[in-house]
């Protein structure tokens, strides 16, 4: 369920308020006159289903309230209402399957901004992911994959391509295309400077890596994985099951084939260059791919769901 804040103009209360009186997603409607300065108006407070939630939302958008007044959603983690209850027996569809595009849009569009601690994340991810495969050890990639922030932007890029949004695209885009070679330039720097320090050397990348080597030789399971990847990636947003999603940061080697790309590049490794390159676009594709399609077949059901 989600608790919902508008600042109504006072024209527009009075209908407002029938309008969400008679929303059987709708309940808990408090209406304060009055109340709000900065934007001035009434405040109308109500939680809503998640199942309702998008119709309702978009029913506030159509009146010109994120304009004109303001509209402020927060989930609701525990409602003890016989009133919530009957709510959402009387829409149709489970809460928890419930998408609410707005939500899962704000959500995205925040992680898909280039700033600076979205670089940081990338370039620590990469260099703990370049360690990984200089020694052999598959924590530190998975470490890597837990501390990378790509899946924001890509997240963000499924959600734009569904929903037409250029300016979100834009941004996710840009994300990816800065993040990630900004990234590898770093870790090539770094590479560098480990075996200054004699910490590193290239006999490592060039020696039998048994645990590792899967992220410079793909195949067709890398495809299958970075697919089922998106989709999970994708429901545990919409969903609302953000644990889930600890489990999807974990399971394709975006970061990892990144950084064994800058340790080839460091060393002059070719093969693994472009072994790890082709690793790293079949993930972003697949898992694209995956999203994409899963937001499209949620749509429809959900379309089938409220006709």
């Amino acid at each position: 369920m989600l608790h919902v804040r508008v600042i109504s103009p006072v024209p527009v209360t009075d209908r407002l308020r029938q309008h969400l009186a008679a929303d059987e997603a709708v309940t808990h409607l408090i209406v304060l006159p009055g109340v709000a300065q900065v934007p001035p108006g009434d405040v109308i407070e109500f939680d809503v289903v998640r199942e309702g939630a998008s119709r309702v939302l978009d029913d506030l958008r159509g009146l010109g309230l994120d304009h004109d007044g303001a509209i402020v959603v927060e989930r609701i983690d525990t409602t003890l209402s016989a009133s919530a209850d009957r709510a959402a027996r009387r829409v149709p569809g489970l809460g928890v399957d419930a998408v609410v595009w707005h939500e899962i849009e704000h959500q995205t569009g925040e992680e898909a901004t280039l700033s600076a601690s979205y670089l940081a994340f990338m370039i620590v991810a990469m260099i703990i992911a370049a360690v990984g495969v200089l020694l052999d050890q598959p924590i530190l990639i998975v470490g890597s994959m837990v501390v990378g922030p790509e899946f924001g932007p890509l997240a963000a890029l499924c959600v734009a391509l569904v929903q037409r949004r250029s300016a979100l695209l834009r941004r996710s885009v840009l994300a990816l295309a800065v993040g990630f070679p900004v990234g590898m330039l770093v870790t090539v720097v770094a590479v560098w400077l480990l075996t200054a320090a004699d910490l590193v050397d290239r006999s490592m990348l060039l020696d039998e890596r048994p645990l590792t080597d899967f992220i410079w030789r793909p195949d067709a399971l890398s495809w299958v994985i970075g697919f089922l990847g998106g989709v999970a990636g994708i429901l545990s947003l919409t969903s609302a099951k953000a644990g889930t999603l600890v489990g999807v940061l974990i399971s394709v080697t975006t970061i990892p084939a990144a950084a064994n790309a800058a340790v080839a590049l460091a060393y002059g490794v070719r093969a693994e260059v472009f072994g790890s390159t082709l690793q790293l676009i079949i993930n972003l594709a697949a898992i694209v791919l995956g999203g994409v399609l899963t937001l499209l077949v949620q749509r429809l059901v959900w379309s089938r769901a409220r006709a």
